[in-house]
């Protein structure tokens, strides 16, 4: 019997081009992303970046957003003020 770990949503198994495949954006602009702080994947003991689906997803969300015509910065915006209502709604609870 071989053991497999099990992976959640948040855990990096993809590598660039994989993640890049998997989502039809390119390797350059997912470190585009990561340079602008709009993802942030994993990393082996060696640098490689490993994508999980949870930043698969994000990456959709990124693509669907400059589709809609905003540029990374008004993309940066749109997260940061996401995660501001996510902590502000948690207060309340």
């Amino acid at each position: 019997m071989v053991f497999k770990p099990r992976t959640g949503p948040s855990d990096g198994v993809y590598g660039v081009s994989v993640a890049a495949a998997m989502t039809g954006s390119g390797p350059q602009n997912l470190r585009a992303y990561e340079n602008r702080g709009l993802l942030r994947p994993a990393r082996t003991p060696g640098g490689t970046r490993l994508y999980s689906q949870n930043d698969l997803d994000t990456i959709d969300e990124i693509t669907a957003l400059l589709g809609q015509g905003l540029n990374l910065a008004g993309i940066e915006m749109v997260f940061t003020l996401r995660r501001e209502i996510a902590e502000l709604r948690e207060r309340l609870d």
